[in-house]
């Protein structure tokens, strides 16, 4: 695609120059040119060209202001014309309406089944998603970062994955405001996941997206996963497998996701293979919600299952069920070391054990447990909670456990129900939490 651009770090003058040339060619393109996007390093903010069309500009200061925002003119690096694929599904068949000034960009439509391929190198295209169709899927190959937006979109796919984005690179995914889209994949299929993503996604909007997949995961990203602050609602109502698996690393920024009817765990970070991330396994919340509830046996509500693999809580809220069938299950487990704080925003942490543990052959005692943690339960911040109310259900099991602020509760209200276990007493350090009760070694 050849995308106008307009860069700058000039004096006034030859900036009003510039902004009259791009509204010239903004109205030339006509429709075509459907949005611009104003950057400031990585970050960029997306404006209709009805906004752009009514810019005012204010010398005093050297500011501009766009669809009511203002912005320093010594701070935008450039300002680009944007020009979207769009892709609309009715029924059993689907339409692709590439611009004329877009390139490399191919479509392959068959039925409601859409297969793009780009093999532009050189900047982002922008893709919108929207309609509805119950025999309809979208594939993308493509080798360079790529926007996808999702404008109430609906697909039932009956041959394999409702989106499948074949690419290795950076995937900025937005739920636009307002609409909800829903995405359910074939069963008895071969794909990874309803929604699967080799690269690592970025999403951002606040829409809502539900999720289902009947034969692995629902959402799964091969590289990292990573929800902005303005994220909306993702829902993931079934999985045969994981609700969602993503690769490297997760990070939640904000947010609302709700997992459920998922046959394995609810969020599992999967720890790469040869990866140079230096959070690679890990678990980072600054804020948002998550909601897991769990009825199979021998699951985990939220995984990070590598020894190098962290867990830092920094803010949100978090909410794990363990139901009743989910013998020998764990709400929050960690292989690594878990730091709970609030850095960022109130952390609220709370876990219902209602599945029952059991006696093995040899008589040892397997319990579902509320937080597991492997090595160091840090905890410098926050309310955390867990409450063990099935047969021999845990609340809490860690290595060790610093206690340097917040509140740490444990509930026993199940039969032979266990409160807080750490190895030995000397990995008991409290320098000022609240600890209750006092933990068993």
């Amino acid at each position: 695609m050849k995308r106008q651009y307009f860069s700058f770090r000039v004096q006034d003058s030859w900036f009003k120059v510039l902004i009259s040339g791009l509204l010239l060619t903004v109205f030339s393109l006509g429709a075509q040119a459907q949005w611009i996007r104003v950057w400031q390093g990585l970050e960029s903010t997306r404006y209709a060209i009805t906004d752009a069309a009514s810019m005012p500009y204010t010398v005093s200061g050297s500011t501009i202001i766009i669809g009511g925002d203002e912005y320093s003119t010594a701070e935008i690096d450039s300002i680009t014309i944007v020009n979207p694929v769009t892709i609309t599904w009715e029924g059993a068949s689907a339409t692709v309406d590439i611009p004329e000034n877009v390139e490399g960009v191919t479509a392959q439509v068959n039925g409601g089944n859409v297969v793009i391929t780009n093999a532009n190198t050189a900047t982002e295209q922008e893709f919108i998603l929207q309609g509805a169709s119950s025999d309809g899927s979208f594939t993308y190959n493509g080798e360079y970062k790529t926007k996808f937006h999702l404008n109430g979109l609906s697909l039932t796919s009956t041959t394999g994955a409702a989106i499948d984005i074949r690419c290795g690179k950076r995937i900025d995914l937005f739920l636009i405001d307002g609409t909800t889209n829903t995405l359910t994949d074939a069963p008895n299929g071969t794909q990874k996941a309803a929604f699967n993503c080799q690269g690592h996604l970025e999403i951002a909007g606040g829409g809502t997206l539900n999720i289902a997949g009947n034969t692995n995961h629902g959402l799964r990203t091969k590289e990292y996963l990573f929800l902005k602050k303005s994220t909306g609602i993702i829902n993931v109502t079934k999985a045969v497998a994981d609700g969602i698996h993503c690769g490297e690393w997760f990070q939640m920024n904000g947010g609302s996701v709700n997992i459920s009817g998922q046959d394995a765990d609810g969020l599992q970070m999967e720890t790469a293979e040869n990866s140079d991330e230096a959070m690679n396994g890990s678990f980072i919340m600054n804020g948002g919600s998550i909601n897991v509830k769990m009825t199979e046996p021998d699951t985990k509500g939220i995984r990070a299952d590598s020894t190098v693999a962290n867990m830092y809580l920094n803010g949100g809220y978090i909410y794990v069920e363990v139901g009743t069938t989910a013998t020998d299950a764990k709400g929050i487990a960690c292989d690594g070391n878990m730091t709970i704080s609030e850095e960022n925003e109130t952390m609220t942490v709370t876990v219902d054990v209602n599945g029952e543990g059991y006696k093995d052959d040899d008589d040892e005692k397997i319990r579902s447990t509320g937080i597991k943690c492997e090595y160091t339960l840090t905890i410098d911040g926050g309310t955390v909670t867990s409450n063990a109310n099935g047969k021999y259900s845990r609340a809490v099991r860690a290595g060790s456990l610093i206690a340097n602020g917040g509140t740490l509760s444990a509930t026993t209200n199940g039969d032979k129900s266990q409160g807080i276990k750490l190895d030995s007493a000397s990995s008991y350090i409290n320098n000022g939490g609240i600890v209750t009760p006092t933990p068993t070694f």
